[in-house]
């Protein structure tokens, strides 16, 4: 089965060719988005974003993780990626997210992971979506309240990126909780 491509109002959630390599390096290598990510490394060197990409389908295959290229859907100019980890025998996946710094504050985030969201629940037939954020980067808590995802716990101290313990904030979401998330009740 061919990776599936999403549509959003505005975005196409499609999957990563080596062309877009550039693009990913350009953008992941600023420190701020590598900052606030668990496994974006800074710097970002060449040839970094082509063996990324690679890993891509082997990944979808073995059915262990979707990633997907959020790209405008008028134009197809990459603005950041997102993907699940899928834990089949568990019938769950962890959402993550990154979008580069140009187009942070623009909902791109939140329009790109209910796309996805939809596609875990309805196509992939996912119980639970779960995700985590630094806890010194609230923003991305905010998308993950806005899509209806509960806060499940704080770890405190949990990973250590660039040599600083950092805590973690957990949500997680339902497949019953989405029709209502969906509709803001």
């Amino acid at each position: 089965m061919p990776r599936p491509t999403l549509h959003t109002p505005r975005l196409t959630l499609r999957p990563f060719a080596l062309p877009d390599a550039a693009d990913v390096r350009r953008l992941v290598g600023e420190y701020d988005v590598a900052r606030d990510t668990l496994a974006i490394p800074h710097p970002y060197e060449k040839g970094m974003a082509e063996r990324w990409i690679s890993t891509h389908e082997s990944a979808f295959e073995r059915g262990e993780e979707l990633i997907f290229a959020i790209a405008l859907r008028d134009s197809d100019a990459l603005r950041g990626a997102i993907g699940i980890r899928l834990a089949p025998v568990h019938a769950h996946g962890e959402l993550g997210y990154w979008v580069g710094k140009p187009w942070w504050g623009q909902g791109l985030a939140t329009e790109a992971a209910r796309g996805l969201l939809d596609h875990a629940f309805g196509t992939l037939g996912l119980a639970r979506v779960w995700a985590q954020h630094f806890s010194r980067n609230p923003a991305s808590g905010r998308v993950m309240q806005k899509l209806g995802m509960r806060h499940e716990g704080h770890l405190r101290q949990h990973y250590c990126r660039f040599g600083e313990r950092l805590d973690v904030d957990v949500y997680g979401l339902l497949a019953e909780e989405w029709p209502r998330a969906q509709s803001g009740q």
